[in-house]
């Protein structure tokens, strides 16, 4: 059997996987079925714990950091001073582009772990070279 190579774990795969009325919910469900070793932002965290808040309730956003913390295989980047500084630079290389700073750091994490797969339903996390599952999924 293969080994299993990390993927990067964007918010909105968080969310599909979480909320059964997201269209991509199903192919996420498989996903986190068997998942490999994951990698995130801690602004990841942030955004998904502030969509659940926002789209329901604090009790739905309470039960996305359960989920986050016994997700065992997900490690969590720190978001600091040096990955601003590092971040920063890719949102005024594609300054074309309207990154967050959650999808920025999500692309430094992919090029300096070298992965290659992410998971996520952005495009823009597909800027720098790593295949999106959803192409793959509808390709």
């Amino acid at each position: 059997m293969a080994t299993k190579t990390d993927a990067y774990v964007d918010t909105s795969a968080l969310i599909a996987f979480l909320d059964r009325s997201d269209s991509y919910h199903p192919l996420f469900r498989r996903l986190f079925s068997n998942p490999p070793r994951l990698v995130t932002s801690a602004l990841v965290i942030a955004e998904g714990h502030g969509w659940f808040l926002r789209r329901y309730d604090m009790n739905r956003a309470i039960q996305f950091l359960n989920f986050i913390d016994d997700l065992s295989i997900l490690a969590i980047q720190p978001f600091d001073h040096e990955e601003l500084a590092k971040t920063s630079g890719l949102v005024k290389k594609f300054g074309d582009q309207s990154l967050t700073l959650a999808d920025a750091h999500g692309l430094v994490i992919v090029n300096e772990h070298r992965i290659s797969t992410c998971w996520s339903t952005d495009r823009h996390l597909g800027l720098t070279g790593a295949k999106l599952v959803i192409s793959r999924a509808s390709g």
